[in-house]
């Protein structure tokens, strides 16, 4: 019995030895194979750890250079509307088959065939231009009281009697102030007034500008040997007439036909592209140009007639 009692005690105290010697030689295997090389992949593995800070600086570069799928969705919508804008119309835009086109309240008439372009006529041309729109008094004495408002006192011999403005048209030679051309018609002759030239044609008035010819006011003093086709007679006073066309105000004279500024009183039926309505108080003018003109009803027809205007003192 002891025998096999020492005999248990001699295996469990070899084992333990056993034990002993090879648990030291399994932790510094194991410590030696869980080592992992030092440099570049070490920094990479940790990289990619999420929530480190390498790992947010990737994924904002990432974002930068990637967009989400909603901006991609907005740039390619955008992308879509410019191009749509830049090959059709835009919002408020109206077109004809013809040569008008109306983009954000700009004039603009494209005439494919003759290569014009009429650009803003509110825009004023930058030359030297004696415009034709300085009223000349009237010798005739006014019969009506002027009609009186900020200041200003505007006379008329005709009573007013508001009728909507409606340009008139002359025809496809005509042109209003502003309208841009490339080349001018072989018709087309030069007049000079006070050291500047225009070229006159039709009854329009051009001057040289970059790349073509501008439609200016008639400059007065300019003298053409025939009037225009078209052209109408206006009553100035008892003993004077002069002619109209196109907005310009012709006098005979003995080298022909000379421009001269819109009397007083003067009574005409159409007035040109570029006019605008212009309400003082309670009655509504056209300006053109510089030159007011009260609508007024005359042998029951729908006629304008030119503005005296006065400052009060």
């Amino acid at each position: 019995m002891k025998t096999k009692i020492n005999f248990r005690l001699i295996q469990t105290g070899l084992l333990v030895g056993l034990i002993a010697f090879l648990l030291p030689l399994s932790l510094e295997a194991q410590r030696k194979g869980g080592q992992r090389p030092s440099g570049s992949k070490e920094r990479s593995s940790v990289s990619k750890q999420p929530g480190s800070k390498d790992q947010k600086s990737s994924n904002r570069e990432n974002a930068n250079q990637r967009p989400s799928s909603d901006t991609k969705k907005q740039g390619e919508k955008k992308t879509g509307t410019d191009q749509k804008n830049a090959g059709g119309q835009k919002t408020g835009e109206k077109s004809s088959s013809g040569t008008k086109t109306n983009a954000g309240g700009t004039n603009v008439n494209v005439d494919n065939s003759k290569k014009n372009v009429n650009i803003d006529n509110s825009k004023d041309v930058n030359v030297n231009v004696n415009r034709s729109t300085v009223v000349v008094a009237n010798p005739r004495p006014y019969t009506r009281p002027p009609y009186a408002y900020g200041g200003h006192s505007y006379y008329c011999y005709h009573p007013y009697a508001y009728h909507p403005y409606h340009p008139f048209y002359w025809g496809p030679m005509w042109h209003p102030w502003g309208f841009f051309v490339a080349t001018l018609a072989a018709t087309a002759i030069i007049v000079t007034v006070a050291n500047q030239q225009y070229h006159y044609d039709q009854g329009v008035y051009y001057v040289a500008s970059s790349g073509g010819y501008t439609v200016v006011p008639a400059p007065v003093g300019a003298t053409i040997v025939t009037l225009p086709p078209g052209s109408q007679t206006v009553v100035i006073n008892e003993t004077t007439n002069n002619y109209y066309y196109g907005g310009t105000y012709y006098q005979k004279t003995d080298k022909g036909y000379t421009v001269v500024p819109p009397t007083a009183g003067t009574v005409v039926e159409n007035l040109p592209e570029g006019g605008k309505e212009v309400k003082i108080g309670e009655v509504t003018y056209v300006k053109v140009g510089e030159t007011y003109y009260q609508p007024i009803q005359q042998n029951g027809k729908n006629m304008y007639e030119v503005v005296q205007v006065k400052e009060d003192k």
